[in-house]
Formats: structure tokens, C-alpha cells, sequence
């Protein structure tokens, strides 16, 4: 089963264990994450679940796809690691993977 951290802004972090195939946004909102609300339900249309995927683990990623470029342009402090958590699913292969929550989703 996969870990996450979740960084937030203060630097506090909270891990959590999740069964494959659970997205970012799913594994916050079900152990109460701060930053992460997913008022979509993970339908890419909200931006809620906006995170800052750290460097090692972004390149393992496949790359975002239009519908969520798209909805990461109404988000505050967009940068190259910006990602939206329900378009990513965990699995064996992001096991540990890091990521940080915004200040402005907080």
C-alpha cells in the first residue's frame, strides 16, 4: 500500500497509507488533509486539490493533460510542480511520494 506526505505551508506534515489506485485528492480528503477540499470529487472542474509535487517525484509522472492545465490556471501560486491531486493515482511505482499543499488553500 502507498505512502503520501503532505506538506503544508507551515511546514507540518501528515503521511498517510492508501490502497493503489486512490488519487492525491482522495487519500487528503479521507484523512482530512489540511488545503486539500476536492469540492469536485476528483471531476477536474474545481482546483481544490491543488499541490506542489516535489522535484523527484514529478518527473515520474505522466504528463498533466489539457482539462488540467487548464483548471490549474484559476489557481493561486501556479509553478512547474503544480498539480492537480485527483488527476494523480497512486500505485507501487509513487510509493513515498511528497507533496506540498499551497498557502492560498489554506
Amino acid at each position: 500500500m502507498p505512502n503520501i506526505t503532505y506538506i503544508a505551508h507551515d511546514g507540518s506534515s501528515r503521511r498517510v497509507t492508501v490502497d493503489n489506485g486512490t488519487s492525491l485528492m482522495e487519500a487528503a480528503v479521507n484523512n482530512n488533509v489540511p488545503g486539500i477540499d476536492g469540492d469536485c470529487g476528483g471531476e477536474c472542474a474545481c482546483a481544490t486539490c491543488h499541490v506542489h509535487v516535489e522535484e523527484d517525484w514529478l518527473i515520474r509522472l505522466p504528463a498533466a493533460a489539457a482539462q488540467e492545465e487548464s483548471m490549474l490556471e484559476f489557481c493561486e501560486g501556479v509553478d512547474c510542480a503544480s498539480r492537480l491531486g485527483c488527476q494523480i493515482k497512486v500505485g507501487p511505482e509513487l510509493d513515498g511520494i511528497v507533496v506540498r499543499t499551497p498557502v492560498a488553500q489554506h
